[in-house]
């Protein structure tokens, strides 16, 4: 097998049963599934309709399904299905809804419309953060696959029973509403498998073979997912890291790398330890910090790559002085090597951190791109524009008429929708239907009604027009007939405002111009409520300022860790929690970002309340091998070589500034 080391080609090779892949940072792992996937076509003559890789973003998906497609026939790509865990679980309810109880053309809630249903069943008045709390335990019971009537037999506080008291009135509004939360596309396929021989077997079927990619991160409905596709043959190839479990705060179970072997005793263990990635100065380091973890299997990452400068640690006044030095230090390494700004990341354990680092990167005229702000699907515009698909596609969808029939403004308040909502109840049916009956109407007051059944006939309008026009020529007319686009350009501040929101409604068409598969809107803006924030994210050429936990399975040439002292990383939440490990694991995938240059800084002291504190540096410097550092401003040597190497750069900016 050209291009693949010993390892990568036994684990590409195994395919007779279940197989675990312990591939360390930057060790190929894409590289041996999409590999594999061929070797099962081109070899195995399994029909590539009857494999599914599993990743867990869709910009992981897509990157698969691009690098299999340039190894294979165009047609044969197309039929393999390379998908998340959720993706998966809608595509198993859109053919099984009848068994799940569900109408064709069900909704999904996204988070908004999860904790716009939970207020109404709180207390009136609940505070965001009570909110957050119920939305997380009905979630965690989910994801343990657990129904309302287990959570509340498995409650063991008050808070925990009332939790599972909101989750059982939750499911059934959902069920009235016909929709499901990002929660369910996993928890009811499971609960459906577990409870039905024949969709066991009819699914092994459809999937012949499973490869599931960052499998450490698996939680708990998700690893039985996997058993109920695989079935006791096992006929799967699991890629995983326990080093890199980082989000065990959203439910991910690393012991499910370990429950593998004792479910599947004949599980065959292969490890990734050739890194392709870093320099070797940096891998060491990371061997050497994550050795403090306890580990059920050893890896020792080794590369070929050049031995590397050694690692800068910056000791910083405060944190704007961190800024500031990390700043300059990125506008030099740029100049000298002339290198993209794209080269360079830098990480942080909290968002609140970025701020003084977007102060300083300003000054210096340096362009950044800070992950996680407003992301596509969230933007005003577009969350309105879906919110009149889902509606035209499912007419019990209750959220998406909320939202629709508001946007644009008409003259439709709180006082006549909570009328309606009333009336609604009182037949037991959804708000779109009660709005169409002239009795419900006649109860309403003239104006507010009037404008109600304006909203009616659109949408009737809009479900014909469904029937005959592509998804994505119905948004377009959607987006200027609804008044929508009008809606924009009157809230915009000025011309150039307007275009880019109008920019974003273009490009929603585009993606239901480009999504794949076809069942008209309804599918359509399924499958764009489950594409995650941070894929369609596209920071273009510019320094990229993003969290740690944001970094994983991502590289750079240069990369800067702020914030490295006790209290920050590691965090003192989970130092609180007894959570090192986990911290731990969290600055090893930030050391493992780098592949050439590595500098770590911390604050030395920090403003709290309005008072001065001092920080010391984090226990994790001291786990890396002093001969692996350079603490700037300690060693003498070392700094007259910097000023030296900064000197030059300076003369060869003045020198290129005047010909010379």
């Amino acid at each position: 097998m050209s291009g693949l080391n010993p390892q990568q080609a036994a684990a590409v090779a195994y395919r007779s049963g279940p197989l675990l892949v312990l591939a360390g940072a930057g060790s190929g792992k894409t590289k041996v599934i999409t590999e594999k996937i061929v070797r099962l076509v081109r070899e195995d003559h399994l029909a590539p309709n009857k494999i599914a890789a599993i990743t867990f973003t869709n910009k992981a998906a897509r990157e698969m399904r691009e690098r299999v497609g340039k190894l294979m026939k165009s047609e044969q790509a197309q039929e393999l299905t390379v998908c998340t865990f959720h993706s998966m679980g809608l595509k198993f309810l859109q053919i099984e809804h009848e068994a799940a109880g569900l109408r064709r053309g069900f909704s999904i809630f996204d988070s908004d419309d999860s904790t716009s249903l939970l207020k109404e069943l709180l207390p009136k008045g609940a505070k965001p953060d009570v909110v957050d709390g119920v939305r997380g335990l009905i979630s965690r019971a989910k994801n343990d696959v657990l129904s309302p009537e287990q959570a509340m037999a498995a409650a063991r506080s008050p808070r925990e029973r009332e939790a599972a008291e909101i989750y059982a009135e939750y499911q059934r509004r959902l069920g009235a509403f016909n929709a499901l939360d990002f929660d369910d596309l996993i928890r009811l396929p499971v609960a459906l498998l577990a409870g039905s021989e024949d969709l066991q077997r009819t699914w092994r079927e459809r999937l012949r073979y499973l490869l599931v990619d960052e499998y450490q991160d698996s939680n708990p409905a998700q690893y039985a997912m996997v058993k109920l596709l695989a079935g006791p043959r096992g006929m799967f190839t699991c890629v995983g890291d326990d080093d890199q479990s980082i989000y065990a705060w959203r439910g991910a179970n690393p012991e499910n790398l370990n429950q593998l072997s004792v479910d599947y005793p004949n599980l065959r263990l292969i490890k990734l330890e050739q890194n392709y990635r870093c320099a070797k100065r940096i891998l060491r380091a990371a061997n050497a910090l994550i050795a403090n973890n306890p580990h059920e299997h050893l890896k020792a990452l080794w590369s070929e790559h050049r031995e590397g400068e050694p690692i800068r640690v910056f000791e910083c006044r405060d944190d704007e002085h961190e800024a500031e030095r990390v700043a300059a230090e990125i506008s030099h390494l740029a100049e000298k090597h002339r290198a993209p700004w794209s080269d360079f990341a830098v990480l942080f354990r909290g968002n609140h951190q970025s701020r003084p680092l977007e102060k300083a990167l300003q000054l210096l005229r340096i362009p950044y791109h800070l992950a996680g702000g407003t992301a596509f699907l969230d933007r005003g515009e577009v969350k309105d524009t879906l919110a009149w698909l889902r509606l035209v596609a499912n007419p019990d969808d209750d959220a998406a008429f909320l939202r629709a029939v508001t946007s644009p403004k008409r003259e439709i308040g709180s006082t006549t929708l909570a009328k309606l909502g009333e009336l609604a109840g009182q037949r037991h049916e959804g708000l779109l239907k009660a709005a169409e009956r002239n009795e419900v109407l006649k109860v309403l007051p003239a104006r507010p009604s009037a404008a109600l059944d304006g909203f009616v006939q659109l949408i009737r309008r809009f479900r014909q027009l469904s029937n005959a026009l592509p998804a994505a020529d119905l948004c377009r007319k959607l987006i200027e007939d609804s008044g929508l686009l009008a809606e924009v350009r009157a809230t915009s501040r000025d011309d150039s405002l307007f275009q880019r929101r109008r920019g974003n409604l273009e490009e929603l068409a585009g993606w239901l111009e480009a999504a794949r598969g076809g069942g008209g809107p309804g599918e359509l803006a399924a499958q764009l409520a489950l594409l995650s924030h941070a894929d369609r994210d596209d920071p273009g050429e510019s320094v990229r300022l993003m969290s740690l936990h944001g970094s994983k399975g991502l590289e750079f040439r240069y990369v800067f860790i702020v914030g490295v002292h006790e209290g920050s990383l590691p965090h003192d939440a989970s130092l609180d929690e007894g959570k090192i490990e986990e911290e731990r694991r969290l600055m090893y995938v930030g050391i493992t970002r780098a592949k050439e240059l590595l500098h770590l800084s911390y604050p030395k002291r920090a403003k709290r309340f309005g008072e001065v504190s001092k920080n010391e540096p984090s226990r994790f410097l001291s786990e890396i091998p002093a001969a692996e550092l350079h603490w700037v401003g300690r060693d003498a040597e070392k700094d007259a070589e910097r000023r030296e190497d900064v000197a030059a750069a300076s003369l060869a900016k003045l020198a290129a500034l005047f010909g010379d």
